[in-house]
């Protein structure tokens, strides 16, 4: 057992850090005209400060002689030195700074100074206790922090905040002036609180800020100038989430540069939005995790319905495009679709004749119907053209779906089984899937109204329905899809 008495120490070193007797350093900090000289002790400071220990013994390599040493810190003020000075001498930290910056200067000396318990305790402080401050002062904080490995936290934070509110911090500093580490580290997030067009925006300015004599406009843009363009962006292009644009966007603000892009990435681009539905060999990335509560969605854009809701759409919408639902996904509105109306029974009649009129030679759709007498939804999806030829529609993509109240935790999918029987183009029929999801006449007559719909599990993998009993249809919407 030993009794401590740092206090004192404490006080010592900080009286003898004043005293102007036994010193063997000067210490020239500033420039001109700010210069101040600093008189200190070269043990204390290799001792305490691994950057100043190098120093001075590369001042000892070049002088062998034991006369004064004077070194030379020009980038650091002479106010933030003296608290620097007041830490490694006495322990002591000043939290009653003249202005709020001096935190961060406090804190970058300190990193260049290897002063590692003092970078450690500010970047910790700073965080919880001076939030304000760092967006107050974001761009110096991000510069600082992505300079340094020993700033994890403090680079976390910065780009939480930027992830979390890039629209505030962006008009606060200038965002071209990330790193490139940085920048992706950003763009990569799910919960990046950006419209995906916006994104593109800013990668495509970050990446002419890095060659300012580049012309912004692609149109004019040699062979050369793409070629450079693509190496900048090269490692950003793969976080770019291309596939959740609308067509608009991709017409607009993605096309004119698709020299910038893979070949084949880019043939898939196209695909998708002339043939919604169809599958891309690349790793599609989800939507963005945008809050609701920001970024309002407004149903009525996405589509007119009596029967379903955005929940539900965005559930079918992800089985359209094949992206696996989870724990973490299943909530998340995934909208990528416009649903054009085709046909509503309440307001075009129940009839085969009246489907075919107004859904031959649609591809893409998706149909909903709603039972009688209680809440539950069926449908399917089917991504060729419906037809009257009495024959089958082959195909492997088409599905068959169930809610019941709505609900997307009860949710039934089923894929087709057998593809060359995915869908009957029977003149009696109006969108019917395989054997399973029937909804027919049974007269053949086109022009009579629906009187046979059960489900039954033949062609495809799965039951919708628990009986394969008629039901009664309230009503029922078919939609082209057709991608935003």
């Amino acid at each position: 057992m030993s009794a401590q008495f740092f206090s004192k120490l404490s006080q010592n070193y900080v009286e003898l850090l004043k005293d102007d007797e036994y010193y063997d350093i000067t210490i020239e900090v500033g420039e001109d005209p700010n210069v101040k000289i600093f008189r200190a002790h070269k043990n204390i400071l290799c001792y305490r400060s691994p950057y100043l220990r190098r120093i001075l013994a590369s001042n000892n390599r070049n002088n062998n002689t034991n006369n004064l040493v004077h070194i030379r810190l020009p980038n650091m003020s002479s106010e933030i030195f003296q608290i620097i000075l007041e830490y490694i001498y006495g322990g002591i930290l000043s939290l009653n700074m003249r202005d709020a910056s001096d935190f961060l200067n406090v804190l970058a000396a300190a990193d260049n100074l290897n002063l590692q318990e003092l970078v450690d305790y500010l970047q910790k402080y700073l965080i919880r206790n001076k939030p304000e401050l760092i967006e107050q002062n974001f761009g110096f904080t991000q510069q600082i922090s992505s300079q340094s490995n020993n700033l994890l936290e403090l680079q976390e934070f910065c780009t939480n905040l930027m992830a979390q509110s890039p629209e505030k911090i962006f008009n606060s500093f200038d965002f071209t002036s990330l790193t490139e580490t940085s920048l992706i580290s950003l763009i990569k997030r799910d919960d990046l609180q950006m419209n995906e067009i916006e994104v593109w925006e800013h990668v495509l300015k970050w990446g002419l800020a890095q060659n300012p004599n580049l012309i912004p406009d692609p149109s004019i843009w040699s062979d050369d100038d793409f070629k450079m363009m693509k190496d900048i962006l090269q490692h950003c292009l793969p976080s770019i989430r291309f596939f959740s644009l609308s067509s608009i966007e991709f017409s607009q603000k993605v096309r004119p540069y698709r020299k910038l892009l893979d070949k084949q990435l880019y043939e898939e681009l196209l695909n998708s939005y002339l043939e919604p539905g169809s599958v891309s060999r690349y790793n599609v990335l989800r939507p963005r995790k945008i809050k609701n509560n920001e970024i309002k969605i407004d149903d009525s854009q996405i589509i007119d319905s009596k029967i379903v809701d955005a929940n539900i759409i965005s559930t079918v919408s992800k089985w359209v495009n094949k992206v696996v639902i989870n724990d973490n996904n299943y909530e998340e509105l995934y909208l990528p679709y416009k649903f054009e109306l085709l046909l509503r029974g309440s307001r075009d009649e129940f009839t085969p004749k009246k489907f075919h009129e107004l859904c031959d030679g649609k591809a893409n759709t998706v149909t909903f119907i709603k039972v009688k007498e209680n809440e539950e939804i069926l449908g399917g999806y089917n991504p060729l053209k419906w037809e009257t030829t009495g024959r089958w529609g082959k195909t492997n993509d088409s599905f068959i779906f169930s809610f019941k109240n709505k609900n997307i935790n009860d949710a039934i999918l089923s894929n087709v089984r057998y593809a060359s029987y995915a869908l009957d183009y029977s003149t009696s029929c109006g969108p019917k899937f395989g054997s399973d999801l029937n909804i027919f006449t049974i007269s053949n007559n086109p022009s009579a109204a629906f009187d046979t719909t059960y489900c039954n599990k033949v062609r495809y993998e799965r039951s919708i329905r628990d009986s394969i009993a008629n039901f009664s249809i309230e009503d029922y919407e078919v939609f082209q899809i057709i991608r935003r």
